[in-house]
């Protein structure tokens, strides 16, 4: 897995970034009443890493900065998360 996006943007553009990709990923799963801020923010970033994860199967490019694929990429992976938690729970 390549980091060099780690490189490319800040704490703060994380933050934004996470909490951001974390809040539309809840809205699409139904748990928008159930999360807070900062959870949003920590399923944002996840969803960035497991997104990434995932693109690279598919020989595409994953997070690559604060652009609209990166957005895209760390949405698809937080889904994917709260989904697989939303199983586990019994949801």
């Amino acid at each position: 897995m390549d980091l060099e996006f780690l490189n490319t943007m800040g704490c703060i553009s994380w933050i934004v970034f996470g909490a951001l990709a974390g809040w539309l990923a809840s809205v699409l799963t139904g748990n928008s009443g159930r999360n807070g801020c900062l959870t949003n923010v920590l399923i944002g970033i996840v969803g960035a890493g497991v997104g990434g994860v995932v693109f690279s199967f598919f020989d595409s490019t994953g997070v690559t900065g604060f652009n609209w694929w990166s957005f895209l990429v760390a949405v698809v992976g937080a889904v994917l998360v709260l989904s697989i938690f939303n199983f586990i729970r019994g949801r």
